[in-house]
């Protein structure tokens, strides 16, 4: 298994050459959902609505960056393509919720719950036609036994986001590319690993 320095340089890599677009791409991702959220009254509805699509869009833009792939900044719209629009919106909502009801037994469930959902956008990525629930499930099976991995994953950008905090938080511009790149290069060697299985249709039993 990689180490999250191994982690860590396999996202440098990709952003070379990749770094105008990266930081793009997460600045009008947060750019939208932050407008949206200060619209009186209907704010809160679009924030729900387009939050899962743009998600599918950054996650895959990252994704696709970490393999070599060549992409642009208009692929953190690819989630509002018609067949993909209704199951990123459904699995926001869904994993949202799920991470809220943990959350309610204290924070560490809660916790738990978002590192085992964390890979289903990169998955239903790889999966175009896989519904929500098959994503969660299946990312929750993928990282069994991998939750604290990517833990330690996160913690180890601590010094990089107090950094990025100076001067006023416009540090983590960079950051934060360097951060999804690197979720993006630790999916990609739990999918190398087989850890995942391939997605195919089959009767469905939901222990989310």
């Amino acid at each position: 298994m990689l180490t999250n320095s191994e982690l860590r340089r396999m996202a440098r890599e990709s952003l070379q050459g990749n770094w105008v677009n990266a930081v793009l791409g997460v600045f009008i991702y947060g750019v939208i959902l932050s407008a949206l959220s200060y619209i009186p009254f209907i704010g809160w509805i679009g924030t729900i609505v387009i939050t899962g699509p743009l998600t599918f869009g950054l996650y895959g833009y990252f994704l696709g960056t970490v393999r070599g792939e060549l992409t642009s900044v208009g692929n953190l719209f690819d989630g509002f393509n018609n067949n993909r629009f209704g199951n990123t919106l459904v699995l926001n909502l869904v994993s949202g919720i799920f991470i809220f009801l943990w959350s309610l037994l204290l924070v560490v469930p809660g916790i738990i719950a978002a590192l085992s959902y964390s890979q289903a956008y990169f998955i239903m990525r790889d999966n175009p036609e896989m519904p929500a629930l098959d994503a969660l499930r299946q990312s929750k099976e993928m990282m069994n036994g991998h939750k604290t991995r990517l833990f330690m994953l996160f913690l180890s950008f601590i010094g990089w986001i107090v950094l990025g905090m100076i001067p006023l938080g416009l540090g983590m511009f960079w950051v934060q590319p360097y951060i999804y790149a690197a979720m993006a290069a630790f999916y990609e060697e739990l999918k190398n690993q087989n850890v995942a299985t391939p997605y195919a249709e089959a009767p469905r039993s939901y222990t989310l």
